[in-house]
């Protein structure tokens, strides 16, 4: 490492090390996010000057530079408005986090807070599939097999609480609460945010029946409801493999049923559950507070994919020689660079 510190690096370490998940109590994906992005900027400023990534320091932290990384991404590598504005949420929260203890930098922070975050209502489209294609779906795995009948259970209760993938994987069996009359999952959400959503007596047989056929206790609140043995010991499944068992059930399924989409991924259950609650008359307050959304506003994505899938089936029955049809509009060093992202938390 070298002699004299670099500021910029020990603000980033104690960023994400300390201040997000110690101070602010940030949920792991979170972590996870601000790190892909700082590593990345950075990255990308230490390529335009051609030098090592430890030169990189605030000084090269403009708002020109940040606009010219946000346009880099945008246009050579293809990135969605989304990403391009996690990118930058991302980097003014760090500086915003070191400006608030050093004038300097919070002049940067100011500075970035110029550079706007990108609207495309073309990206409001939710991606999703239809009940027969979830029927399908569902009908892949052999339950006769132990692991496909965890992945079976595994989709079955990713469809009917609409969790994301990262909360399924942080269950663990006492989650589950099937006494009384109205069975639920605990869920610990984005935020260390927890809520309660209710499940389908069916879901619940099929819980009862995954635990036992996993030697797992209802009553558990240390092992993973769903897991790997490795080395002899229950570990939380990896993201890698929920999205390859999902990604090898649908492709099955579309040899079968035409409405099964490519590139189904496990955020496309939680998706899609929530677009057939909304189309068969669950309040968008109703659906947003189960899905654990921090506002409303987020929610509404349902109701504008809801209205495009709508206006699809319209044009769709509309005949070429329709009037409405016709009528006219009118008018560095390898290396040591991983060495640096290693020691300073950025990877």
């Amino acid at each position: 490492m070298k002699n004299k510190e670099n500021k910029l690096f020990q603000s980033v370490k104690e960023y994400l090390t300390v201040y997000l998940p110690k101070q602010k109590n940030a949920s792991s994906l979170t972590v996870k996010t601000y790190r892909e992005s700082l590593n990345q900027f950075i990255t990308y400023l230490a390529i335009e000057k051609n030098a090592a990534l430890y030169t990189v320091t605030f000084d090269d932290i403009t708002q020109e530079s940040i606009t010219a990384y946000l346009s880099y991404i945008s246009d050579k590598k293809q990135c969605g408005t989304s990403t391009r504005n996690i990118r930058l949420s991302a980097i003014r929260a760090f500086l915003k986090y070191v400006g608030s203890k050093d004038a300097v930098i919070n002049a940067v922070y100011l500075a970035a807070r110029n550079v706007p975050f990108r609207k495309d209502k073309k990206e409001r489209t939710v991606l999703h599939f239809s009940e027969g294609a979830l029927e399908t779906m569902l009908k892949q795995p052999d339950p006769k097999k132990k692991t496909q009948h965890r992945d079976l259970f595994f989709m079955i209760l990713l469809y009917d609480t609409g969790a994301r993938n990262s909360e399924m994987l942080n269950l663990t069996p006492v989650d589950i609460v099937t006494k009384g009359t109205s069975p639920y999952v605990v869920i610990n959400g984005k935020g260390q945010k927890i809520r309660t959503v209710p499940i389908m007596e069916k879901t619940v047989a099929h819980f009862h029946s995954y635990i036992k056929r996993m030697g797992l206790k209802a009553d558990d609140d240390t092992t993973p409801l769903f897991y790997t043995i490795i080395h002899g010991v229950k570990c939380r499944m990896s993201d890698d493999n929920v999205a390859r068992f999902i990604d090898k059930y649908a492709a099955l399924a579309r040899t079968e049923c035409d409405e099964v989409p490519y590139n189904v991924t496990p955020h496309m259950w939680r998706h899609s559950r929530a677009i057939h609650l909304y189309r068969k008359g669950m309040p968008l307050p109703l659906i947003s507070e189960w899905l654990g959304h921090s506002n409303l506003e987020t929610t509404l994505i349902y109701a504008y994919a809801d209205t495009e899938m709508k206006r699809t089936a319209i044009e769709k029955a509309t005949a070429d020689n329709h009037p409405l049809r016709k009528q006219q509009v009118q008018n560095h060093d390898k290396e040591d660079d991983d060495t640096i992202r290693q020691f300073y938390g950025l990877k």
